[in-house]
């Protein structure tokens, strides 16, 4: 079963550009995300594989991922206006 990546740009379409810049320009950020991006794949993949590890740990995964959001999601709207 597939599982729908939680990829910055298709959970913030409307940010789409100001991401894809920021990726660009901002090395500090394309890191962060880069790092959230190989966090969300290795989610997906316990998740699509059934990979056996603890509930804890699978909920600790999913909570560093929505805090690494979190973060993200406030430098893309802080500088939505300067890009």
């Amino acid at each position: 079963m597939a599982i729908a990546p939680h990829t910055l740009e298709a959970d913030f379409p409307e940010h789409s550009r100001t991401i894809r810049r920021l990726n660009e320009v901002d090395l500090d950020f394309k890191t962060q995300s880069d790092t959230y991006h190989k966090l969300d794949k290795q989610i997906r993949g316990l998740e699509e594989r059934g990979v056996a590890t603890s509930d804890q740990h699978f909920n600790e995964l999913k909570i560093q991922r929505a805090h690494m959001k979190d973060r993200l999601y406030r430098r893309i709207t802080d500088k939505d206006i300067h890009i």
